[in-house]
């Protein structure tokens, strides 16, 4: 039943290892830690408009915040509140407002369908929408269809029924709070997954899973007070909220956040803010390259690290990222699931060692485990195997979520034989220490099986992207007579190139076996994404599904 599931930790200890009773009495004790030191930097995508928060006016704005929520809304702990909102500093005020009254964030994609929306908000039972003006008009409309919810509230000059203008009710506001009693085993964050092959699944995630996960980042890289983290990721999901927000929170250092990314002022802003590491996806690193900015213009004497992962990276976009800009890419691997990161590449590696672990097997490594959690591969019957041989990733640790709001069947497929299933398939490589280099080869479900042969689509996906007239490729299965599935391939010229279908066909039948060859070519100008910067494969899978239906009977031959 949800809420009973016991955290699966290492060793199968289940002892709170912080200080802080709840998240609460953590965020007041790091206010009165830094007063004065900056927290929140908080700029548009042009870096013109600027606001900066010291965690003394951070967190009475939070308490502001949650005296509204508590005081006007009689909102308390145990309940949900969602957001419909974009990386803006009040989104992170209202994030923090709620957990010191140990209330659970539902975050919202503003830009995702209002079927979405829907679902979201009728499935997690949440009591208050926090809106932006832009999804106003869509949020009001799916309110009659939701039974829990009771108030929405947007942000700005907002003057229309039934809405609160926020602003204006914390204007009326203690800067003091006496916050309800909540613990560390209390939900906080619920964060609900993609739903390619079904509804949306709602991972509820803890207070002590998201200082866990805070705690094990910054101890991986060692970050001080004086780091900076720069967040260009929506903070819908974890990624942005729990690398590049509630880190640096935790160990006292400041975040710099964006309004959006913008590749023209990328190096620029990292420059402006002294920015000490950055958290992106692959996607990023793509449309860097595609500038090839000249970033020597730029003091960079502080920046460090590359933080990479919440999607395939290929072995070609990291080498020759690393090659262009001399900055490391520290690869790393996790899911909601897991709060967040659940391993990184070691940063204290040499750049041989580094290159050799991101390119020699393939697939660039996404490193070892990080302190609070332990991973392994599993086979069908949840038995561990060997080195290099694949199988699911399997994750157990203080950052693992219990489960899924209210399904239950969802649950007993993913938790089982005393790990989370990740759903990946993967394997690992020893280094001279003994120590396993884990790798992440696909999607279990996205997986083309052929013959009965299971190919990794990521494969395929590596090949295509080494094309160097190709901005983006993909690698996708159709129905097929004769094998059950073959392999498709979905390719985005670059700008200004013509491409025919041959030359992939080619460049292919040079670096792969035939089995693993796509049998067909699709060029198109869309490059599907999702808004974490995730390839929407099963998506753009079943639209190009009528285009690939007369393939069906067709054997295709070596020869």
């Amino acid at each position: 039943m949800y809420g009973k599931r016991e955290y699966i930790t290492p060793g199968g200890s289940d002892t709170f290892l912080f200080p802080w009773k709840n998240l609460a009495q953590f965020i007041d004790q790091q206010a009165e830690r830094f007063p004065t030191r900056p927290f929140l930097i908080y700029t548009d995508e042009d870096i013109s408009l600027r606001r900066e928060f010291s965690y003394r006016e951070f967190n009475q704005l939070v308490n502001r915040t949650a005296n509204f929520m508590t005081d006007t809304l009689g909102l308390g702990p145990g309940q949900r509140v969602s957001t419909a909102m974009v990386n803006h500093y009040t989104t992170v005020v209202i994030y923090f407002a709620a957990w010191k009254l140990g209330l659970a964030v539902v975050p919202l994609d503003a830009e995702e369908r209002i079927e979405r929306k829907r679902y979201v908000l009728e499935h997690s039972e949440a009591r208050a929408v926090f809106c932006m003006k832009e999804c106003l008009e869509e949020i009001l409309s799916i309110q009659k269809d939701c039974p829990a919810l009771q108030y929405i509230v947007s942000p700005g000059e907002v003057v229309q029924e039934g809405v609160y203008n926020l602003e204006r009710e914390i204007e009326k506001k203690e800067d003091s709070l006496s916050p309800p009693t909540s613990e560390l085993r209390d939900d906080a964050f619920i964060v609900y997954t993609s739903g390619t092959t079904g509804p949306p699944k709602g991972v509820v995630l803890s207070q002590y899973n998201l200082l866990a996960d805070a705690d094990g980042i910054a101890r991986w890289f060692g970050f001080k007070e004086a780091d900076r983290l720069m967040c260009i990721l929506p903070i819908h999901h974890v990624n942005g909220t729990v690398v590049t927000l509630l880190t640096p929170y935790y160990f006292g250092g400041t975040s710099v956040l964006r309004r959006r990314f913008k590749c023209t002022i990328f190096w620029k802003g990292l420059s402006a803010d002294r920015v000490t590491a950055v958290s992106v996806v692959p996607t990023v690193l793509e449309f860097l390259l595609g500038v090839g900015e000249d970033i020597s213009q730029y003091d960079l004497s502080l920046f460090k690290w590359v933080i990479c992962g919440a999607g395939p990276l290929a072995v070609d976009t990291s080498l020759r990222f690393e090659e262009k800009f001399k900055f490391p890419i520290i690869h790393g691997y996790g899911l909601s699931e897991t709060t967040c990161y659940s391993c990184f590449l070691p940063v204290d590696m040499l750049e041989e060692e580094r290159r050799y672990w991101l390119s020699a097997l393939g697939f660039p490594s996404i490193g070892v485990p990080i302190i609070h959690n332990e991973m392994t591969i599993l086979d069908k019957e949840g038995k561990e195997v060997g080195e290099l041989q694949r199988g699911e990733i399997a994750i157990r640790g203080r950052n693992v979520a219990r489960g899924y709001f209210k399904m239950p069947e969802a649950d007993e497929k993913a938790y089982r034989w005393g790990w989370f299933l990740s759903g990946d398939e993967g394997f690992y490589k020893l280094d001279a220490k003994g120590q396993k280099f884990f790798f992440i080869t696909g999607r279990l479900k996205e997986l083309i099986i052929r013959g009965g042969q299971n190919i990794s689509p990521f494969e395929v996906d590596e090949v295509l992207k080494g094309h160097p007239k190709v901005k983006f490729g993909i690698a996708v299965a159709f129905e097929n007579k004769y094998y059950g599935e073959e392999v498709a391939a979905y390719v985005v010229p670059r700008d200004g190139v013509e491409l025919k279908e041959e030359e992939i066909l080619q460049y292919c039948r040079n670096r792969m076996p035939f089995r693993m060859r796509p049998k067909v070519v699709i060029i198109g100008q869309e490059v599907p994404y999702t808004s974490t910067g995730k390839p929407k494969r099963l998506e753009l899978q079943e639209k190009l599904r009528p285009l690939l239906l007369k393939y069906k009977d067709v054997q295709f031959r070596q020869d």
